[in-house]
């Protein structure tokens, strides 16, 4: 299987859609409510799969998530596992995503920059 496949792409959005299903109704208190699954690219031999997480709130929250996912990798693994039929079930890394804090930064340096204009 391709890495750009439409199989790929659709087995990447289903556990994309699940795994975000799955955190949602996680009850570790560590994970943050504001967390999100923003891209799931799970390899072509259906082993491994990286989840970029992304959590609104401040780095101990980020730091918490990143933790409370890291020791319930292997329930959610099960649980995608019981939920997808898949030949393999992918080991799931979580890698934390900053990207949209970073847009939330750049949008108030630039409504800042703006009303200082709008001052002068």
């Amino acid at each position: 299987m391709r890495k750009n496949s439409i199989k790929n792409v659709r087995i990447n959005n289903e556990v994309q859609k699940e795994l975000s299903q799955i955190i949602r109704e996680s009850k570790d208190p560590r994970i943050h409510p504001l967390t999100s699954v923003v891209l799931v690219e799970v390899a072509t031999d259906l082993k491994t799969c990286k989840a970029y997480v992304s959590v609104l709130g401040t780095d101990e929250d980020r730091a918490k998530t990143e933790e409370g996912l890291k020791s319930a990798a292997g329930f959610m693994r099960h649980e995608l596992a019981r939920r997808l039929n898949l030949r393999n079930t992918p080991e799931i890394k979580f890698i934390m995503d900053t990207s949209i804090e970073d847009a939330i930064r750049m949008t108030n340096l630039i409504d800042e920059v703006n009303r200082k204009d709008a001052d002068k």
